[in-house]
């Protein structure tokens, strides 16, 4: 009678974020990065919540972010390509100065 998985109320366990460090440059062109917009913000805490998954791509800075009501934080910075899950709200703690290529997943597809 074991169970694989104990849903708790507000978990954020299925909400992770994924960090690639370093893309090669094909990946990053396949992906056309450089046509997605950008975003940017000085040292700080954000609090945010992901309406949609978002993928990323970090040009410079460095951030810590806390899934909302957890002291685990997942940290990455320049040269990482993220994807943040739809639904997960948190803290991001920037250390450096955040300047950023980003793009929402479309609930539709075109």
């Amino acid at each position: 009678m074991a169970t694989t998985s104990t849903p708790q109320p507000d978990s954020s366990s299925n909400l992770s974020i994924t960090v690639e460090s370093n893309p090669s440059d094909s990946r990053l062109s396949e992906l056309g990065i450089q046509s997605w917009p950008k975003w940017g913000c000085p040292p700080g805490k954000y609090m945010l919540k992901f309406e949609a998954e978002e993928t990323c791509y970090l040009v410079k800075g460095k951030v810590k972010v806390y899934p909302k009501g957890s002291s685990e934080y997942v940290e990455f910075g320049a040269g990482d390509l993220v994807t943040i899950p739809q639904g997960l709200s948190c803290t991001w703690d920037v250390s450096i100065s955040i300047d950023k290529h980003y793009k929402f997943a479309s609930s539709s597809s075109s």
